[in-house]
């Protein structure tokens, strides 16, 4: 147990750290459309205050392994007027989960959402869309990280948190590709 990880989790997780089991699937077809139903729904509970919605994630790849969990992200303006965004979330049935600095994270009952709330212009953000965009095209890095996700769903985590956080390693190594590869584009 990593005693100093789970005391942050405790402060942080509305609910408290949750067992369960890590599956991952092979791509679904459907995960695009679901995706972008619930980003719809998101705009429209939230009109203006949604400054964009994205598909992120394992889900938004073609061809990826993945928890059968859609990750999406929500950028809004100003994080800590929660009012402005959860209350019109909760009425499309997204429950506040994480509350952390800089971050909030609202899940389904169904668990098969999660919507990662940030401020504009945060590393964060850059990097959820820099690893989506580039796991899109290179393969090499598309099957490290599938491996690496099948291999550590195969272990038992007291939270899927630890499992995240042991990715974070292959995910730093494909961010760097992913930021290379990103810095070589064209501005437009």
């Amino acid at each position: 147990m990593d005693q100093p990880r789970d005391t942050e989790l405790d402060s942080i997780l509305i609910g408290g750290r949750e067992q369960r089991a890590i599956v991952i699937v092979d791509y679904d077809d459907t995960w695009p459309a679901k995706a972008a139903s619930m980003a719809h729904k998101i705009q429209d509970s939230l009109g203006p205050a949604a400054l964009s919605v994205e598909h992120i994630g394992s889900t938004s790849v073609s061809g990826l392994a993945a928890k059968p969990v859609i990750d999406m992200l929500l950028v809004v303006a100003d994080i800590d007027d929660e009012q402005s965004y959860i209350v019109p979330m909760e009425s499309i049935g997204l429950r506040l989960r994480v509350r952390e600095h800089g971050h909030r994270m609202l899940r389904t009952a169904e668990l098969d959402f999660h919507v990662h709330v940030l401020p504009p212009e945060t590393a964060e953000r850059i990097d959820y869309l820099d690893l989506r965009d580039w796991l899109r095209i290179s393969a090499a890095d598309r099957a490290l990280y599938e491996s690496t996700k099948r291999m550590l769903a195969a272990n038992t985590w007291s939270d899927m948190n630890h499992y995240a956080d042991a990715k974070s390693a292959v995910i730093q190594q494909i961010l760097t590709h992913a930021r290379n590869w990103r810095a070589s584009q064209p501005t437009s």
